[in-house]
């Protein structure tokens, strides 16, 4: 019998809010701050790597991988709406086509770009976090969370910001913001540890569960649990 979790689709529905706010808002705009140079979206996207550690940690991968393919379709649907709205002809006396274009018009580049990254990196983070959980027999849960978080945030930078952006932006605006944007993910992490473990134990406790990955099919093609 599968198991009812009373948080598993409140942190699914958070999971996918994050990601759409990120990929929607900020992706294409560098930002720079006090001469730090990063991607605006890149101040909240974090967060979701943050609900991957946690889903990984107590409900374990298959469930997490359900996530990060619910995250997917939300994308992707998204890219659709805007597209197909976007090139509805406007109403008589409708003035603001251009604005909209700027702000949801990204190319396919881009969003091709922003889905590839995406997918790779929230399940080498998961394999990672689920991985690490077993060999370390469930301790050390920071190490585990930022190791993860390095490895999936890693791939991610590497894989959107050239496939997206190279030949767009100068080169040396390119490596800043991806350098800039990775700090940033680390960071957040660091800065998260004290609230990803209250977190993971209240879910722990309230879902009497955690899941370890010994014997689990870790190909991302599955939605089974």
């Amino acid at each position: 019998m599968q198991r009812s979790y009373r948080y598993y689709d409140l942190i699914m529905a958070a999971f996918v809010a994050v990601l759409l706010c990120s990929n929607l808002i900020g992706v294409g705009k560098p930002v720079t701050v006090l001469g730090f140079t990063f991607g605006g979206g890149n101040l909240f996207f974090p967060l979701s790597y943050l609900f991957g550690d946690i889903l990984t940690e107590v409900y374990g991968y298959a469930r997490a991988r359900r996530v990060v393919w619910a995250g997917f379709a939300a994308v992707i649907f998204a890219s659709i709406m805007s597209w197909i709205v976007l090139h509805m002809p406007p109403a008589e006396g409708f003035t603001g086509q251009a604005a909209l274009e700027q702000v949801f018009g990204a190319t396919p580049r881009i969003v091709a770009a922003s889905i590839g990254a995406y997918l790779v990196g929230e399940f080498i983070n998961s394999y990672v976090m689920a991985k690490m959980k077993v060999a370390t027999a469930g301790r050390h849960l920071w190490a585990r969370a930022l190791v993860s978080t390095m490895c999936g945030e890693a791939i991610d930078t590497l894989l959107f910001y050239p496939m997206a952006f190279y030949g767009l932006w100068s080169d040396d605006i390119l490596i800043k913001v991806m350098m800039g944007n990775y700090i940033i993910k680390v960071t957040w992490e660091l800065l998260a540890t004290p609230l990803t473990y209250r977190v993971v134990a209240f879910l722990k406790r309230s879902e009497n569960e955690d899941y370890y990955d010994r014997e689990t099919n870790f190909t991302p093609f599955s939605l089974d649990t």
